[in-house]
């Protein structure tokens, strides 16, 4: 997953995901204007397995995640002289490993792979107009994380925009609940949709713990899903999220 190669960066004027536009318009006499994105609304699915009592996540390379921490990273002051020789080259192996120059940029400017990788739901847009969101939700978790679970076995938790200075694309999350029996591949994503995912187990008291801890890249939908779990579901199972 973090072999990442050939970086290029270059101006996006087409895409079947965003659309950007400018929308002008008057607010209490004031006019205004403001750039968005068009995009698709989502759904996301926290996976809870009965049978190891954990959590069933996603992890995947997010490129906008690794840019963003790239021109971060362009933006800091460099690093003391006085680092040793051992430390100087620690780094620039780090820096170089999986990684090549792209429009005049060395290779040692470019960031390691896991500066874009990142712990998220189940989740897929909503773009199959012919079935239901619950369907839509049945197939990303079939998918990406190899359950085989009946859509009416998902439970909506609630719906909410994101993004909302940028696309306010929607987003409605479910929860599921699956064992052992009910997984039927590795999962993994749709390689011809460019999906490489790996799938993670957090286990039930650690949740938290994981939730919290700033050093693991996360989405507001894991923590969120993770205290709906802790506030709604923790009493029926009668286990510690170790809050």
């Amino acid at each position: 997953m973090e072999e990442i190669n050939n970086i290029e960066v270059v101006p996006c004027t087409e895409s079947d995901y965003l659309k950007p536009f400018r929308v002008h318009y008057s607010q209490n006499g004031t006019k205004k204007s403001w750039d968005f994105m068009r995009t698709h609304d989502s759904v996301s699915v926290l996976i809870f397995n009965t049978t190891s009592h954990c959590f069933v996540l996603v992890k995947q390379f997010r490129p906008a995640v690794y840019m963003c921490e790239w021109e971060k990273a362009k933006t800091q002051p460099p690093k003391s002289a006085e680092k040793t020789v051992e430390g100087a080259a620690e780094a620039a192996t780090e820096s170089q490993q999986g990684q090549s120059a792209s429009e005049g940029e060395s290779s040692s400017q470019w960031l390691p792979a896991s500066a874009g990788v990142t712990y998220e739901l189940c989740a897929g847009l909503v773009d199959k107009p012919d079935l239901s969101l619950e369907e839509i939700a049945r197939q990303e978790v079939l998918e990406e994380c190899g359950y085989d679970v009946p859509a009416s076995k998902l439970k909506k938790i609630t719906s909410y925009r994101s993004g909302v200075g940028v696309t306010g694309a929607k987003q409605t999350m479910f929860y599921a609940e699956v064992s052992d029996d009910n997984c039927v591949s590795p999962g993994g994503g749709e390689p011809k949709e460019g999906e490489l995912i790996e799938v993670v187990k957090v286990p039930l008291h650690e949740a938290m713990t994981f939730a919290y801890d700033e050093r693991i890249p996360k989405t507001m939908g894991v923590i969120f899903s993770f205290i709906w779990f802790h506030n709604n579901m923790s009493p029926k199972y009668k286990i510690s999220t170790n809050v």
